[in-house]
């Protein structure tokens, strides 16, 4: 016992001589300085239905960061104006372009024949463009390609880029229409399950950043989740709300919110109405009845919106039609886009019904709700960077 107590002695004495060591080391070099701050940046990716993703600075914070430049401070990187990426339509395409590109390159460098304007005549009906549509976008490129005596495949595809823009040009004002000190009012309209509460939501949103207060009216009566859906976006957006009970007139909530919005100086009355099934006389009466409503205060109804589902292709088609003749719409909102090998469907609205495409849904964040583009749609259906 008194041999192991020596040990445990000498072991203690022989660390602290080390640590004294270490410690007067230390002291002669100085104190270890910590590295210097830099701030970081980080934009987490937006979770799906998420619909407020806040950008932290401006892109010139950005670079600064990654070029490591000077540090910010939190305060200046709190005060610093949102960054809005746009997403590139050519990016989120997806299966139209996929599709429609394939044939497009297959055909590039070949001379011109029949076979050349078959493939392409597929791959417009396979993006769902239509047969009438197809078939005059076609004629038009046949009767140029002649006219110009194109040389080879490759201009053949060039007349076919051109005619598809110049026919998505076509259409009247893409610009939702806001004017300031007057009531502005956008109803939405379509089917069930197209995503016009959603698109509601976005658009406040969008709307809000832009310094404008919006009044969302639940005019969807008939389905209790769509109101408490509409209810989650105006808390997000700081927008009010207006509903009544479950199976109240949508014409009371209508006129409800209309006077809202006049009573608070709000800039913008966004309303919500059943999804309802076009075959439906009596629905659509309903419609007529709601725009009527605002009708009553002359210069109110800015837009009437018919939202489509992309994924619907020539569905979407007869819906705009009948929705078309009921309320007189527009422009049209489509969602899904991404999603489709069916977005070909724009270039049908157009040329069939003769409605703007105003907006185009791109995914599932507030900024991918996006206004329509129709050079760049071209561009990105043809698989060309040029414009990208």
């Amino acid at each position: 016992m008194e041999a192991l107590t020596i040990v445990l002695v000498a072991v203690a004495i022989a660390l602290a001589l080390a640590g004294g060591f270490w410690y007067a080391r230390r002291s002669d070099r100085g104190a270890i300085e910590p590295p210097p701050r830099r701030t970081t940046i980080a934009t987490p990716p937006p979770s799906v239905g998420d619909p407020v993703v806040e950008a932290a600075a401006t892109a010139e914070a950005v670079d600064a960061v990654v070029e490591g430049g000077t540090d910010l401070d939190a305060a200046e990187v709190e005060a610093a104006p949102e960054v809005e990426v746009r997403p590139r339509l050519r990016d989120r395409l997806g299966k139209t372009r996929a599709a429609f590109s394939g044939y497009v390159r297959g055909v590039r460098g070949r001379a011109i024949g029949d076979d050349v304007f078959d493939e392409l005549e597929e791959a417009l009906l396979l993006a769902d463009v239509g047969m009438a549509t197809t078939q005059g976008l076609l004629e038009r490129v046949r009767s140029r390609a002649a006219d110009e005596r194109a040389a080879d495949a490759d201009a053949v595809v060039a007349l076919l880029r051109e005619e598809v823009a110049a026919l998505l040009e076509t259409g009247g004002d893409r610009a939702l229409t806001v004017t300031a000190g007057e009531p502005n009012v956008w109803m939405f309209v379509g089917v069930n399950g197209v995503g016009k509460t959603t698109t509601i939501g976005k658009l406040a949103a969008q709307q809000r950043e832009l310094g404008r207060r919006a009044v969302l009216a639940a005019g969807d009566t008939f389905r209790a989740a769509a109101a408490e859906q509409l209810s989650q976006w105006a808390a997000r957006t700081d927008s009010e709300l207006v509903r009544g009970q479950e199976g109240a007139d949508p014409g009371s909530v209508l006129f409800d919110a209309m006077s809202a919005a006049s009573s608070r100086d709000a800039d913008l009355v966004l309303v919500d109405t059943a999804g309802r099934l076009h075959t439906k006389t009596n629905l659509m009466e309903e419609l007529r009845k709601l725009r009527r409503i605002v009708d009553r205060t002359e210069g109110a109804l800015k837009e009437v919106l018919l939202v489509i589902d992309a994924t619907t292709g020539q569905n979407g088609l007869v819906q705009a039609r009948q929705f078309a003749d009921a309320v007189d719409v527009t422009g049209i909102v489509l969602t899904k886009l991404d999603g489709t090998a069916k977005g070909g469907i724009v270039l049908a609205i157009q040329a069939e019904l003769g409605l703007p495409v105003k907006v185009v849904g791109v995914g599932e964040g507030v900024g991918d709700l996006v206004a329509f583009d129709p050079a760049e749609f071209a561009a990105a259906l043809f698989d060309d960077d040029r414009d990208s």
